[in-house]
């Protein structure tokens, strides 16, 4: 899923929320200062409505006058000249809001005064260190990774205008050279990667978030993979692509955008608040359910109670997801043995009727079947409930789609790719539509296909309730 922020004033919410903040807190102490109490604050009609219209002020400002367009590359004195001319605006509103409702005359000037003042000595050095936060965050790699296709004249130029923008978001972790060149061969530090032949299997196994086209003319053959893939491509303006289209500008020079899924950031931010609550309360439940079943899960199965296990997630990126042991130690050595049995004929999944792996499951001597703790939690999800702390962490949301193994991913056509282009979820759309009744590695991959496709804030609440119903009435696990 890509996130179009555009150039708009919500880019940079996090900014807007920092200075409503800071205005509140400065409106707060300058009362206090002038009062030497707090008492009257939110009780005073008068004090009361402009504190919120202070705030409305400040929001209408910051919106209408687009105030931060362009905040992360501001210096120091431009940065304190644009605060200090935000405030003067606002200040003004609300001098002629008081004049108009005739509030002036039982507002003290001077709980005024200090909040214009107070505002902007704690609002400029906030914007600093959270500028300074940013730029760490970008150092340390949490950054999008993204590979450049471009040809040898381009390319270093390329490199060098997103090397030298200090607040740059995108990290250029390889290149693609559609004139020809060495695999290995470093272009301003970043290696070649792969030859144009094979930059779609590269794509295909490595973790990659997006694409940046700005060879000439453009490989056909590479951007109609990355769209089968639903893999993000930036193009500079010099053609057109399939799926969804923008234009946006990265470091400087227009791009053409190609994306199959696209969300704004207030959809994203609903959508990630959503997982931290979610994840909150589910781990939680999680550390209760631990508690409970793992000393059953050591007693029948000696080893550890949570089982670590490398999926593939967002756009190829490894990470380790949790779960509630329910096999055996040795389960993953066990498995090629078994794929004899697996109910799906492709290989792309891995299901069986009666798992002997699972804890608990025997074949008694008659031919009955016997099952134990490792199927409860099964059957019953508790086995999942670790993969909260995924969540919490932002390797996996409450709805996607389900991480593939590492030996599931390597199996991949570039169309299921696709599957990779969101974040890994605990639910999805194949979930709800009977996660034990589907065999069908192309009838999964079809139902993600439409999640992705048709992806709103509302769906996911759909599925949510959705799975919640099934793993009451046990028509399927998480």
């Amino acid at each position: 899923m890509y996130k179009y922020e555009g150039s708009g004033w919500l880019k940079h919410i996090d900014f807007i929320l920092i200075d409503m903040l800071c205005l509140f807190v400065s409106f707060f102490l300058s009362y206090l200062l002038r009062h030497r109490t707090v008492d009257g604050l939110f009780t005073n009609k008068t004090y009361l409505n402009t504190g919120i219209m202070l705030l409305i002020l400040d929001y209408l400002v910051i919106m209408l006058f687009n105030v931060t367009q362009g905040i992360l590359k501001r210096g120091l004195f431009r940065e304190f000249v644009s605060i200090v001319k935000k405030n003067g605006i606002v200040f003004g509103f609300i001098t002629i809001y008081l004049f108009s409702v005739k509030d002036g005359g039982e507002l003290s000037r001077i709980v005024l005064w200090l909040t214009l003042l107070m505002h902007i000595a704690l609002c400029y050095p906030a914007f600093l260190v959270w500028k300074s936060v940013l730029e760490k965050k970008r150092r340390s790699g949490a950054v999008r990774s993204m590979l450049l296709v471009s040809d040898r004249g381009m390319a270093a130029e390329t490199l060098r205008r997103f090397r030298d923008d200090p607040m740059g978001e995108y990290g250029i972790t390889g290149v693609v050279l559609t004139d020809g060149g060495c695999e290995g061969e470093l272009i301003e530090g970043v290696p070649v990667v792969s030859g144009i032949e094979d930059a779609a299997k590269y794509i295909c196994r490595e973790w990659i978030d997006e694409v940046y086209v700005n060879a000439s003319p453009p490989p056909k053959l590479l951007l109609e993979r990355c769209n089968e893939m639903g893999v993000t491509v930036h193009r500079e303006l010099s053609g057109a692509g399939e799926g969804a289209q923008f234009v946006e500008w990265i470091e400087g020079v227009p791009t053409l955008t190609s994306a199959m899924c696209v969300a704004t950031p207030a959809q994203l931010f609903l959508k990630r608040a959503l997982d931290i609550f979610g994840g909150l309360v589910g781990s939680l439940a999680a550390v209760v359910v631990i508690l409970i079943v793992g000393p059953k899960i050591r007693k029948a199965s000696p080893g550890p109670i949570l089982f670590r296990q490398e999926r593939i997630g967002q756009n190829g990126k490894r990470f380790k997801m949790l779960k509630i042991r329910s096999m055996a130690v040795d389960a993953d050595a066990q498995k090629e043995m078994l794929m004899r049995e697996n109910r799906v004929p492709d290989g792309m999944m891995f299901k069986m009727d009666f798992d002997p792996r699972i804890i608990g499951n025997e074949v008694l001597p008659d031919g009955t079947r016997k099952t134990g703790i490792g199927e409860f939690i099964r059957n019953t999800s508790l086995d999942e409930f670790p993969q909260f702390f995924n969540v919490l962490a932002g390797q996996m949301s409450l709805v996607g789609t389900r991480p593939p193994t590492v030996d599931e991913w390597e199996k991949y056509e570039y169309r299921h790719r696709r599957r990779l282009s969101i974040k890994p979820g605990l639910t999805g759309m194949w979930q709800i539509s009977g996660r034990s009744n589907v065999t069908d590695f192309e009838e999964v991959f079809k139902l993600d296909s439409e999640y992705i496709n048709n992806w709103s804030f509302s769906l996911d609440i759909k599925i949510l309730l959705k799975t919640v119903v099934n793993v009451i009435r046990r028509n399927g696990a998480m």
